[in-house]
C-alpha cells in the first residue's frame, strides 16, 4: 500500500486549460509514495544516483550506495506512478555518515564531499564538519527525480522523512542527527562550441558566459534560507570539450552542470519542511 497518493500537480490546471488555444498536451497521473523496496528499486535508485552525481558518479560505487539506501526500507521514500512493483521516478533518503563510516562506499563519498567542499570557501563549514566527525552526527540526504517529474513531489518526501526519523529515534535507532547535508546540482550557461567551427561563419556572441547559477532542484533556494552554508563545486571528471552542447535545450548557450552542497542544522528540519510545503504548494 502506498504511503501517500495525490494527483499530479498539473491535474489541478487540466480543466482550467481545457478551453484554451494552447497546443500543449497535459498528462494527468497519480503520484504514489512508497517505502524503498529492495526487491524492485535497486536499478531505479542506481540510475537516479548516477543522475544526481553526474559525471562524478564514476568515482562512487553507486551500486553499494543503492544497497545501503535499500538496507533501511523504513526510512525515506520513492515516488511512483504505476504501483509499487515499478521503477521509482524520484526518491529521498538519509544516511548516517557516522554510523556507516567504516563502509567503503561511505568512506569514499565522505572523502569526495570533503575534498570538493574544500575548493569553495563558502563550503568551509562542510569541510570542517566532515574532518571532525566525532563532534557531529551528520545525516546525508540524497534525493533525485527524473527531469520531467514536478518539484511538488518533494515536500511530502521531506515531511515523511522527518516523521520517520522521529519514530526511529523513539525506537533508539541511530538517527538523532545534529546536521543534514544535502547533495544537489546546479548549472551555469556557457558559450556553445558549435558556433566556433572554422568551416562556418563566426556567429556574433549574443552574451558572455554567465556566472549566474541556475537550479536543477528549485527547492534548493528554500534550503538556502535555513542553511549554515551552501555553495557549488566543480566536478572532478569535467565533461569533454563540447559536451555542454548536448544539454543546450534549443538555446544559444551550452549548459555546464556542477555539484552543490547545502548544510542545515537539524533543529531547522521542521522549518525547512514547512517552507518547502509553502514554496512548492500546487497552485
Amino acid at each position: 500500500m502506498a504511503k501517500r497518493k495525490v494527483p499530479s500537480p498539473s491535474e489541478a490546471h487540466a480543466n482550467e486549460d481545457s478551453s484554451s488555444d494552447s497546443d500543449t498536451d497535459m498528462l494527468d497521473v497519480d503520484f504514489e509514495w512508497f517505502d524503498p523496496q529492495p526487491e524492485v528499486d535497486f536499478h531505479g535508485l542506481k540510475t537516479l544516483l548516477r543522475q544526481l552525481l553526474d559525471v562524478d558518479s564514476q568515482l562512487v560505487d553507486t551500486s553499494a550506495l543503492a544497497d545501503l539506501i535499500l538496507a533501511q526500507p523504513l526510512l525515506g521514500s520513492t515516488v511512483k506512478v504505476d504501483g509499487n512493483e515499478t521503477d521509482p521516478y524520484a526518491f529521498l533518503s538519509v544516511i548516517n555518515l557516522q554510523e556507516h563510516k567504516e563502509k567503503p562506499v561511505v568512506k569514499a563519498l565522505v572523502d569526495y564531499i570533503a575534498r570538493q567542499a574544500s575548493t569553495n570557501p563558502a563550503l568551509a563549514p562542510v569541510a570542517d564538519l566532515l574532518k571532525t566527525p566525532k563532534t557531529a552526527t551528520v545525516g546525508l540526504i540524497l534525493t533525485e527525480r527524473l527531469v520531467n517529474i514536478p518539484s511538488e513531489v518533494v515536500p511530502p518526501m521531506y515531511r515523511m522523512l522527518l516523521e520517520e526519523i522521529m519514530w526511529a529515534i523513539e525506537e533508539k535507532e541511530p538517527y538523532n542527527f545534529s546536521h543534514y547535508l544535502i547533495i544537489s546540482k546546479t548549472y551555469q550557461e556557457v558559450s556553445s562550441m558549435l558556433d566556433t567551427g572554422d568551416d562556418r561563419p563566426q556567429k556574433k556572441k549574443k552574451k558572455e558566459d554567465s556566472k549566474q547559477v541556475f537550479y536543477f532542484h528549485p527547492e534548493d533556494e528554500v534550503l538556502h534560507r535555513h542553511a549554515i552554508a551552501y555553495g557549488d563545486y566543480n566536478y572532478i571528471r569535467e565533461d569533454a570539450e563540447g559536451q555542454s552542447d548536448a544539454k543546450r535545450a534549443f538555446q544559444d548557450l551550452g549548459v555546464k552542470p556542477q555539484g552543490h552542497l547545502v548544510l542545515v542544522d537539524a533543529s531547522e528540519g521542521e522549518n525547512v519542511a514547512k517552507a518547502l510545503e509553502d514554496f512548492l504548494r500546487p497552485a
